[in-house]
């Protein structure tokens, strides 16, 4: 064998080993990444509710306080000279007619 035989043998072995390794390291990257990425998903979670935790009475509510619920025809304002004012608030999906007077 010649001395240009044994170097292109080793040329082909060594960029096997290399093409082999980098596509074990693209693997292993990718689990790495993605039980990282559900650690850090876990840690945020943790730490928002831990937060939320802290911090839950003095958050706004979505109820109104201190008006009562007022059913679809009822009256739900009443005239104060050139001001309405409420007697109650109309269920969701309904808005008090300024006219009328009525949840409609």
């Amino acid at each position: 064998m010649s001395s240009s035989e044994i170097l292109s043998g080793l040329i082909i072995v060594g960029l096997f080993i290399v093409m082999c390794s980098g596509q074990t390291l693209l693997e292993l990257s990718s689990e790495d990444t993605q039980l990282s990425q559900d650690e850090t998903e876990n840690e945020l979670v943790e730490a928002m509710t831990a937060l939320l935790g802290r911090h839950k009475t003095s958050l706004p509510t979505s109820e109104k306080r201190g008006i009562a619920q007022c059913a679809v025809g009822s009256r739900c304002a009443i005239r104060l000279g050139p001001r309405f004012g409420k007697l109650c608030e109309c269920v969701r999906g309904s808005n008090c007619n300024s006219f009328l007077l009525k949840c409609i």
